[in-house]
Order: structure tokens, then C-alpha cells, then sequence
């Protein structure tokens, strides 16, 4: 295959193949079906293109072929029969693939996945797994689970849409409000795993976080809320420092010691006014809180600028309105920060002593950067092999190592 054909041929695999899967599921009414034609299309075009070229419309070419093959294929097994609605072929002129109607089939996917029929931790792994290609591993990390419990969710999920007659589409207003809740849960826990990737060699992975914004998007325009500005908001304000966030060698650079000049103020004057309008509003949610923390962080100059006070402020609401090991772990952080190295440790040594954050890693790695801090080199050293046990991410544990090692030439 020619070299350039293959490398748009991986682009568009990268950047299309969920799209186009979203668009074959509405057209085929089949989760498997459509990702058997899905990749059947793929196939199709590695075949076709190098002789024949790159069409002008490469998504609606593996949309048209992916629905053909599918039908063809139906139609070779005879398994017409068992089916309760057979997809029909595309009519002459038909445009199945209109850009608006497209744009919006990822959105149904997501009000798919998330129908309160399902399980909530079903309704996350299986948007995490069709939506965004997200494999079992992945998933099972975020879950703290194993692959095949993931495995299960997922099938048993898709059985569930299938027995039911989910429909595929976006509900009515009067019926978004029960599915918002898990719709927000799963953008942002696609944004989280591009934001600071939970496994692999690269920090993070932009086109997962750039597809939460996208969703998030998508679904402000649809449902304007308080809680959807406030995701859309955090999720700006948190990309605004992706350029700053890792070093030349790809390795963490922690918010101390970040270039903020590199910060997008184009997404953090965004983020703000979504912050504002969320807050003008009346009704805080979490995500509202976590996006106003972030403004606070994304306001000040530098980290000795920052409101630390108001920070941990803002932390306590949250807790109260949110209760989370997680958060804590965030507010004894800001803490440190505003009231000393000392009294941070302390409350996460209590969160510690309680086990909840026993195998997090970020909980061992900001135990060891405060006993650092204090001059207790032993227990830092102790604290940052623990969190270096616990990662698995692999610019990160390179960061930890790097630690370890600057506390041995001490």
C-alpha cells in the first residue's frame, strides 16, 4: 500500500472510525452488526483506495460501504428472517450522511448508552467502549476492575438495548434531566482519560480530550444548564494549560513550575464566562464548583498568587455537595499550599489511615512531594516508591523515578 495512502488511511481510522460507527449503528439499529460493517469498510478502502484514490467524502464513502456490506451480507446468510426490522438500502440520492445529521449521531450514541435502563457503570463503559474507543484495559483502570468485568458490562449492555428496544436517539427535553447526570459523568471520565491518561507511555491524549469538549458542546446547545456549563467550563479551563503541562522530554510539569504564558486565554476567558453564566444562575452543581476552582487557579499570575483560601473554600462546598476520598485528597493539596506543608500532610495521612486512597497513586505521589517539602527525605522516598508501584502511566513514572533519584543525591 502507498505510504501516503496508509498514513491517511491510520488518520482516519483515528480520527473518523467512531463517527462513522455512531452513523452505521443509527442506520443498522445493531451495535455488533454495525461494528463488523465498520471495520468490513475499513477493509474495503485499505482495498479500493490505493488504486481508485482517496474519495472527497471519506467518512460518507465508509458510511456507504459499511452499510452495503452489511446488507449484502444479511442477505447471504438469509438471516433476514430473524431480524424484527431489516435496514433497507440506500435510495438513489439519499443522504444519509448529511453533515448535521451526522454531528449529531455521536450525541444519540452518548443518550443511547447512558438510558436509565442500563446500569449506571454499564451506562459509562459501554459509552466509554462505542463512543470513544476506549478499549476493555482502559476502562477496567478508570473502574478499578478487571478487563472481563468490563467485558461483561459491555455485552450485557448492548443485550439490554437490544431485548429493550432502546431507542436510538436523543430523548425529549422532559426526559433529559434523569439521563443528564450520567451523560456529564461519562464526557468528563473521556476528558479525564485524555487529560492525564491512565495507562501508556504519553502523558496525555488530545483527540480524547478534544472529543469531550466536543460532546460537551454539543450537548450545551442542546440543554444550556448550569451543571452542562460547568463541565464545558472545567473541561476548557483544564485544556487551556495542556501546552505548559508536559516537558520537551513528555514529562509532567507540575502547575509550580508551568509556563504560563503557554495557557490558552482563549479557553480560559471562555471557561470564565461559562463559570459566570453558570453561577448567575443559582443552581451549583459539582462540576460547576470544580470548574470555579479552576478559574481561581486559571486567574492568578502564578502559584504564590493564587487565592489558596478561596480555593480550599470552594473544596469544602464541593465535599459537602460531592463527598469524595478524591476531593479531599484535592482540598488537603490546596491546604499545604495556603496553611503549610505540615497540615496538608497531615490530613492526608488521615485520609491514608482510613484506606480509601490505599492504591491511588496521586495520593502517595502528593504524600511524598510534602514530606519533601518538610525535609523528611526518608518517608518521601518510601511515599513516592509506593506511588511509583501504583502507576502506570509511563511519563509519569518517569517523573517519579526522576524524584527518587534527585532525593538520593540529596
Amino acid at each position: 500500500m502507498d505510504n501516503d495512502i496508509e498514513a491517511q488511511m491510520t488518520r482516519l481510522y483515528r480520527e473518523e472510525s467512531r463517527r462513522v460507527l455512531a452513523t452505521l449503528i443509527r442506520l443498522l439499529g445493531d451495535f455488533d452488526l454495525a461494528e463488523e460493517a465498520l471495520h468490513e469498510a475499513f477493509r474495503a478502502a485499505m482495498e479500493q483506495w490505493p488504486s481508485q484514490g482517496v474519495p472527497a467524502n471519506p467518512r460518507a464513502w465508509l458510511v456507504s460501504a459499511g452499510r452495503f456490506k452489511a446488507i449484502d451480507q444479511l442477505r447471504r446468510q438469509a438471516r433476514f428472517q430473524a431480524l424484527d426490522e431489516v435496514p433497507e438500502p440506500i435510495a438513489e440520492g439519499e443522504q444519509v450522511w448529511d453533515g448535521e445529521l451526522l454531528e449529531d449521531d455521536r450525541l444519540r450514541l452518548v443518550f443511547t448508552c447512558c438510558h436509565p435502563a442500563l446500569a449506571a457503570d454499564a451506562q459509562v463503559a459501554l459509552t466509554l467502549r462505542e463512543v470513544c474507543d476506549l478499549t476493555t484495559e482502559e476502562i477496567a483502570r478508570a473502574f478499578l476492575a478487571t478487563p472481563s468485568t468490563i467485558a461483561q458490562r459491555i455485552v450485557r449492555a448492548k443485550n439490554k438495548i437490544r431485548d429493550a428496544r432502546i431507542p436510538y436517539e436523543v430523548p425529549g427535553r422532559a426526559e433529559l434531566g434523569e439521563r443528564l447526570e450520567a451523560v456529564l459523568r461519562v464526557i468528563y471520565l473521556v476528558f479525564n482519560e485524555g487529560y492525564f491518561a491512565s495507562s501508556g507511555e504519553v502523558l496525555t491524549r488530545q483527540q480524547l480530550s478534544a472529543e469531550a469538549i466536543r460532546l460537551g458542546r454539543l450537548l450545551h446547545e442542546l440543554l444550556p444548564e448550569a451543571e452542562v456549563q460547568g463541565l464545558l467550563a472545567l473541561m476548557l479551563l483544564g485544556e487551556s494549560r495542556r501546552a505548559a503541562r508536559t516537558a520537551d522530554d513528555g514529562l509532567p510539569v507540575l502547575l509550580e513550575d508551568q509556563d504560563r504564558s503557554l495557557w490558552d486565554r482563549t479557553l480560559i476567558e471562555e471557561g470564565e464566562a461559562l463559570v459566570m453564566a453558570a453561577f448567575q444562575s443559582g443552581s451549583i452543581g459539582p462540576y460547576c464548583l470544580q470548574a470555579a476552582i479552576a478559574a481561581v487557579h486559571a486567574e492568578a499570575d502564578s502559584v504564590a498568587s493564587t487565592d489558596w483560601e478561596q480555593i480550599v473554600g470552594l473544596y469544602a462546598v464541593l465535599l459537602n455537595a460531592a463527598p469524595s476520598p478524591v476531593i479531599e485528597l484535592n482540598r488537603a493539596v490546596a491546604l499545604a499550599m495556603w496553611r503549610g506543608p505540615q497540615v496538608g500532610l497531615q490530613q492526608i495521612d488521615a485520609i491514608l489511615a482510613r484506606g480509601e486512597l490505599a492504591d491511588y497513586h496521586l495520593a502517595h505521589a502528593a504524600r511524598a512531594d510534602l514530606c519533601r517539602r518538610l525535609g523528611r527525605n526518608d518517608e518521601a522516598r518510601e511515599a513516592y516508591q509506593r506511588a511509583l508501584q501504583l502507576s502506570q502511566q509511563g511519563a509519569d513514572r518517569q517523573f517519579l523515578e526522576r524524584r527518587l533519584a534527585e532525593l538520593s543525591d540529596a
